[in-house]
C-alpha cells in the first residue's frame, strides 16, 4: 500500500512539474520562431518542447547544482532542436554559402587584422552588398543558426559540478571550448555582440532588438546571423 502511495504521489510531483513550466515551453517556442521558416508550426515546437519537459521533470536531479527551470530550458530547447534537424529542409546551397561567408570573414580578419564590414565581405565574394544580405537571410531562415550550433554541449550547465572522474577529461575540454567561446563573443563587433546578449541572455526576439537599437527586424536578422558566421570563423580551431 504504502508503495502505491508513493508511486501516486511521485506521478502527482511530476504533473505538478509539467503544469508549472508548461509556459515555459511556450516561451522557448516562440523565441526559436524567429530565426526559422514561415513552414515550421508553433505547434509542432510545442509539442516537441512539452516531451522534452516531462523528460526533464523525470530526469531532474538536484544535487547537480542547476535550478529546475534552467535543466528543462536546456532539455525543452533541446528536445525542439532535434526534432527540426530530424526535418532538415535546408537546400544544400544554403550550407556552401554559409560555409563561404564564414571562410571569407576569416581570410580577411586575418589579411586585415580587425573586424571586417559587410561591404568588405560581399566584395571578398564579388557579390553586390543586397547579394550578401540574401545570402545572410537565408542561412537564418533556412536552418538554425545559433549558439547552439557551435558545439555546446546540452549537459554544460547541468554537469558544472559532477567531479566523477568520467566526466572530467569532458569537463575540462567543455570549460575550455566556454572560455574560447566567451572571448571569441566579447571580440565581436559592439553592434553584433550586443544583438547576441539580448537574444540569448535576455531572450529579446528580433522584433524587440529591432526597437531597442533602432533597426529594422529584418536588420536585426544580418547581424544576429553575420555575428554567429563571424564567430563561426574564429572558432574554427575548436569545431
Amino acid at each position: 500500500m504504502n508503495s502505491k502511495l508513493a508511486a501516486y504521489g511521485a506521478a502527482d510531483h511530476l504533473t505538478q512539474m509539467v503544469e508549472r513550466h508548461a509556459p515555459l515551453v511556450k516561451r522557448i517556442a516562440y523565441h526559436l520562431l524567429a530565426r526559422l521558416p514561415a513552414s515550421v508550426l508553433v505547434d509542432d515546437l510545442i509539442q516537441s518542447g512539452m516531451i522534452g519537459l516531462i523528460e526533464a521533470a523525470k530526469n531532474f536531479d538536484g544535487s547537480k547544482g542547476a535550478s529546475f527551470e534552467t535543466f528543462a530550458g536546456i532539455r525543452i530547447r533541446g528536445s525542439m532542436l532535434d526534432e527540426i534537424r530530424r526535418g532538415d529542409w535546408t537546400p544544400r546551397s544554403v550550407h556552401r554559402n554559409s560555409r563561404m561567408i564564414a571562410e571569407a570573414i576569416a581570410e580577411l580578419e586575418s589579411e586585415l587584422g580587425r573586424d571586417v564590414k559587410d561591404s568588405e565581405v560581399a566584395e571578398k565574394l564579388d557579390i553586390s552588398l543586397d547579394e550578401y544580405h540574401h545570402m545572410l537571410s537565408d542561412a537564418s531562415s533556412g536552418r538554425i543558426i545559433g549558439i547552439e550550433d557551435l558545439g555546446i554541449s546540452d549537459d554544460v550547465l547541468v554537469t558544472a559540478n559532477d567531479k566523477d572522474d568520467d566526466h572530467l577529461y569532458e569537463q575540462q575540454a567543455t570549460d575550455a571550448f566556454q572560455q574560447a567561446l566567451i572571448k571569441n563573443i566579447s571580440s565581436l563587433p559592439e553592434r553584433e555582440a550586443i544583438v547576441l546578449s539580448l537574444y540569448y541572455n535576455d531572450e529579446l526576439n528580433l522584433k524587440e532588438i529591432g526597437a531597442v537599437l533602432d533597426v529594422s527586424e529584418s536588420r536585426v536578422s544580418q547581424i544576429h546571423s553575420q555575428a554567429l558566421v563571424r564567430l563561426r570563423s574564429r572558432m574554427q580551431d575548436w569545431l
